[in-house]
């Protein structure tokens, strides 16, 4: 598996399974296109892609803002899926924060997303919160969740 930035060449596919995913944020073509190219200061977002063989199983999104970081999105195809995909790519992108400067890293997650719960918790996040009826199709709750990324 490679967990790479993703390029403009990618942004059809991770619509296509970002669409594929029901309970993924759907955001519009034009949203994930601006975060492709984008280097240096103006960088406060990031796409990453999971390869295997010859094609993209999965991806995530990432934010830095005032040294806050956040795993905005994470979709893995439903044939990689309990094969670490999602572990990497949020590893990826909690490394790509603290690059970023980021001294935490937030997230949200539908409460009945057991398997992303455990995945968080694996990686180090502690539940802060809940946001009640914050998703929709189907409406549920979001689990706020937190890492404190600390020093080095």
């Amino acid at each position: 598996m490679v967990i790479r930035k993703a390029t403009a060449a990618d942004v059809a596919g991770v619509v296509a399974l970002e669409r594929s995913a029901a309970t993924a944020p759907h955001w519009a073509l034009a949203e994930y296109a601006g975060m492709v190219g984008a280097e240096g200061e103006s960088l406060v977002r990031c796409l990453l892609v999971a390869e295997m063989g010859r094609g993209l199983v999965g991806f995530a999104v990432g934010k830095v803002a005032a040294g806050v970081g956040e795993i905005e999105s994470v979709a893995v195809a439903a044939e990689a899926r309990r094969l670490g995909v999602g572990r990497e790519l949020c590893e990826a992108v909690v490394a790509w924060c603290r690059r970023e400067g980021a001294a935490e890293v937030e997230l949200e997650v539908r409460v009945g997303s057991e398997g992303a719960i455990a995945l968080y918790r694996g990686l180090g996040f502690c539940e802060v919160g809940r946001r009640r009826g914050y998703y929709r199709e189907p409406e549920e709750d979001a689990l706020l969740m937190h890492l404190e990324l600390g020093q080095g």
